[in-house]
């Protein structure tokens, strides 16, 4: 990344405004893996997002929630430059990944990818074999010695959980894998860039409850080498996996804090009425 991109404060400040508009500031200081400043993001015209400012701490898992269409998934894109790729999406702010500043016009995208791993909502295998499916960010990124990419495909699976389950399989095609194994195959495939930050959105949805068990169980693993930032409708899912979570609501971070916190003692009223389910 080029040195001249700016470089974050060395304190986190998040700041978040209650249901009265008074704004409150919390001075935490954590080692943080992201983090946004005054972030707003616009569809055309719409405004999705509005001045979000929060951190995603290192090697810890953050959970974002929210009703459909309250700007999370939108604000999880903006984390790896995703909105990008989204005809009339433009993104104004500040993200900062390794104290630069990544929402810039000269920093190459697909770098901060290779570092800030994807995985969406429903698994996307390619129609390849489960090894070159886990091979194929490393061979596109220049890797070609068979042994070393051998290494990165079980190291990969491991981690994912999946290698005793597909290791006398791994030229078969991974369409014939169920859905969880799918799941935790796109999961793989991201490890294998060896990314700093995991980004899931909504991974178990799309999933049977053992699965989904499998995935949470997957996450809350990952967590010990990874930082994990998940989307998530789950209100249990995020309760139990998760050690921070951020509540939007209409394009506004409503409110953000420790999970225990989140769920346990909320200091907004529309935090409170979305967890316990009065909301609406």
């Amino acid at each position: 990344m080029e040195a001249l991109m700016e470089k974050r404060q060395s304190k986190v400040v998040v700041s978040l405004t209650n249901r009265k508009n008074e704004r409150k500031d919390w001075t935490v200081k954590k080692e943080t893996a992201l983090e946004t400043k005054d972030l707003h993001v616009y569809y055309g015209s719409n405004l999705a997002l509005k001045n979000i400012s929060m951190p995603i701490y290192k090697n810890q898992v953050t959970a974002f929630i929210g009703p459909s269409g309250c700007g999370k998934s939108t604000y999880l894109r903006s984390l790896n430059r995703m909105n990008d790729e989204i005809q009339g999406c433009r993104v104004e702010g500040s993200i900062f990944y390794k104290e630069f500043n990544i929402n810039q016009a000269d920093v190459n995208v697909f770098e901060i990818r290779k570092n800030i791993g994807m995985v969406f909502q429903r698994p996307n295998p390619f129609a390849k074999s489960i090894f070159d499916n886990v091979a194929f960010g490393p061979k596109q990124h220049g890797e070609k010695n068979k042994k070393v990419l051998q290494e990165i495909v079980e190291k990969s699976l491991r981690k994912a959980a999946l290698w005793d389950e597909v290791k006398d399989r791994l030229n078969k095609s991974a369409l014939a894998l169920s859905g969880g194994q799918q799941q935790r195959l796109c999961i793989a495939r991201a490890i294998a860039m060896e990314p700093d930050v995991l980004l899931l959105d909504e991974p178990a949805s799309a999933l049977d409850p053992i699965s989904t068990s499998k995935i949470e169980e997957l996450i809350m693993e990952l967590k010990k080498d990874y930082t994990v930032v998940i989307v998530t409708h789950n209100m249990q899912q995020a309760a139990r996996i998760s050690d921070y979570t951020a509540f939007f609501y209409m394009g506004d971070l409503i409110e953000y804090g420790e999970t225990r916190n989140i769920f346990t003692n909320p200091q907004q009223k529309q935090t409170e009425d979305y967890v316990s389910g009065n909301f609406g």
